[in-house]
């Protein structure tokens, strides 16, 4: 007698983790490193996959090919050329959306999709995306293309705190980018960036499942500010490919599984952690679990602005310095331009981008997305990016960190204060 066919498992457009969800207390980012850190292969062990698909009850999922960039020119050209190939809807979701040429070389690809007679929607934060005229947005919907801000100030006075930082763009489900850039200029365009040079920022282009993941993710803020229904089908499982976790937060659901997702990665590296991140002013548990890593022998570094279009920011991270020195991280500040990327690599093996600062924002107020890659050659092109970013950066070191003014040591301190509201 033949067995019965065993029936493949679907998954449902879902967003997870659920809300309100609370995580098991040895899952939790002050104990997941005993589970993470046991482990015989560290970051390439099977275990370590399943780790994390029970910090975040969200699917690794397969069958992905990954691309990533590292200039504006080139993202922006590769986000046209999808919107030029829709055949079925575009979900564009971006914390800034400038009225300026970048900003209107993609609102010109959205309205030719429109004219093919495909589904365009715009979501974009009503606070970050502040100084974009109406007209623009006008502009948009006589065009056909649906667009909502999300909580603008009005009838929202009491969510202002509560802000989309997400950069996210789905192209018929299938397609995606994510990762740190804002719609506008600054990244490099004909108008040169009033910081002087295009900023420095990580994009990827996923192709794949993930990117399905990623159209589930934009409904939750979409729907949030009154878009109208988006409706996606199941997903069925694939093989092969790029594995990929797709990390989302928002108040209330999943910021304690992203900071458990962090200390796992630092708990289970074996060989070195590399971090570029834009706003640094972490909580004191982050400090601790990159000084352990450093302390057991993994090289932790941290590579953040040398200048920075929020100095505030700049100097709540300075106050964390001393005591990343003196456990054995090394500080590198980069200075050939705004540094905007959100990146970090373990082992060559693990990557992860996406719209998360290592903030008290980024983890309390902000609605984000970040992938998680486990793929080798992806892995070497994170790290091979490092290393060139380094070649434009100086070191910090302690006999350098000392020599600072009492002016500089007064600012850095008054600013880790103020870390929980910036």
């Amino acid at each position: 007698m033949k067995k019965p066919k065993r029936k493949r498992r679907w998954w449902r457009p879902v967003l997870r983790p659920r809300s309100g969800r609370r995580l098991p207390p040895e899952l939790r980012a002050a104990n997941v490193g005993r589970l993470a850190g046991a482990l015989p292969k560290g970051v390439r062990d099977p275990g370590f996959s399943i780790l994390l698909q029970r910090i975040d009850e969200s699917p690794v999922l397969f069958g992905n090919r990954v691309r990533v960039f590292f200039r504006g020119p080139e993202t922006f050209e590769a986000m046209r050329e999808a919107i030029d190939g829709a055949s079925k809807d575009v979900l564009l979701e971006s914390y800034i959306f400038k009225d300026d040429a970048t900003g209107r070389s993609l609102l010109e690809s959205l309205g030719r999709a429109v004219d093919r007679g495909v589904t365009v929607r715009v979501l974009a934060d009503a606070f970050g995306s502040i100084a974009t005229r109406r007209e623009f947005w006008k502009e948009m919907r006589d065009r056909g293309i649906e667009v909502r801000l999300f909580h603008p100030l009005f009838p929202h006075l009491l969510l202002q705190p509560f802000r989309d930082h997400r950069k996210i763009l789905v192209v018929d489900g299938a397609t995606a980018f994510t990762g740190g850039m804002n719609i506008g200029d600054e990244y490099g365009s004909s108008t040169p960036s009033a910081h002087g040079g295009p900023w420095r920022d990580t994009h990827v282009r996923i192709e794949g499942p993930a990117a399905w993941a990623m159209a589930t993710v934009f409904t939750e803020a979409w729907h949030a500010a009154g878009g109208s229904a988006v409706v996606l089908d199941s997903l069925e499982p694939a093989t092969g490919g790029v594995p990929i976790l797709v990390l989302d937060s928002r108040p209330f659901r999943g910021t304690g599984e992203m900071a458990s997702s962090l200390a796992a990665i630092a708990a289970a590296a074996r060989r070195r952690i590399w971090i570029t991140n834009a706003y640094f002013a972490p909580r004191s548990r982050a400090v601790v679990a990159l000084g352990n890593a450093a302390e057991r022998g993994v090289d932790v570094r941290l590579l953040l602005p040398g200048r920075s279009d929020v100095p505030l920011v700049r100097h709540a991270g300075h106050g964390y310095f001393r005591e990343l020195l003196e456990r054995g991280v090394r500080v590198f500040e980069y200075r050939r331009a705004i540094l905007h990327a959100k990146t970090a690599v373990a082992d060559d093996f693990v990557s992860l981008t996406g719209s998360s600062n290592l903030d008290f924002r980024s983890f309390h107020f902000n609605a984000e997305c970040n992938v998680l890659m486990l793929d080798e050659e992806t892995g070497h092109v994170f790290s091979d990016a490092f290393e060139a970013d380094l070649k434009e950066s100086v070191e910090i070191t302690p006999a350098l960190w000392q020599q600072r003014s009492w002016q500089h040591r007064l600012g850095d301190a008054l600013a880790r204060r103020l870390g929980p509201i910036l």
